[in-house]
């Protein structure tokens, strides 16, 4: 691992397949030996080349390995400038999610407290019918 800092600006110019630079938290990777082997193709690596990938990375659920190997790519930290983009991080976007999940499941559960009322009344409602008959059955064959 390198102390080499890099702005955006400098990673932006790292956009070809010959020459790859990535930023992920806010560290800066050479992908450029990796874009031919990547299993997800080049493309991937192309459409985020010489930018922030840290979302993009994040969102696949890459494994421990992956992760490994990018330590073995590092080329500095990114110096972040003013007027750069704010960091992709992914876990600014779990907390988001994680604070509308409990509205979400609010309404699953609500949906589903409705549906077991439903099933109840109309179990009452059967059951209520059946003695009725029953009861009217009764009475006539007295």
């Amino acid at each position: 691992m390198s102390e080499t800092q890099m702005t955006f600006s400098d990673v932006a110019d790292h956009n070809s397949k010959k020459d790859l630079f990535l930023v992920i938290h806010d560290k800066v990777y050479d992908a450029t030996a990796f874009v031919d082997e990547h299993p997800g193709g080049e493309e991937v690596l192309l459409d985020v080349g010489g930018q922030d990938a840290t979302e993009a990375f994040e969102d696949v659920g890459h494994s421990d390995e992956a992760r490994q190997l990018l330590d073995g790519m590092e080329k500095g930290k990114l110096k972040r400038m003013p007027g750069d983009p704010e960091p992709n991080d992914s876990t600014s976007a779990s907390k988001t999610d994680s604070t509308t999940s409990p509205s979400t499941t609010g309404s699953d559960g609500s949906m589903g407290i409705a549906f077991y009322a439903l099933v109840l009344l109309g179990g009452g409602l059967a059951f209520g019918a059946y003695k009725y008959l029953q009861a009217k059955s009764a009475s006539e064959s007295k």
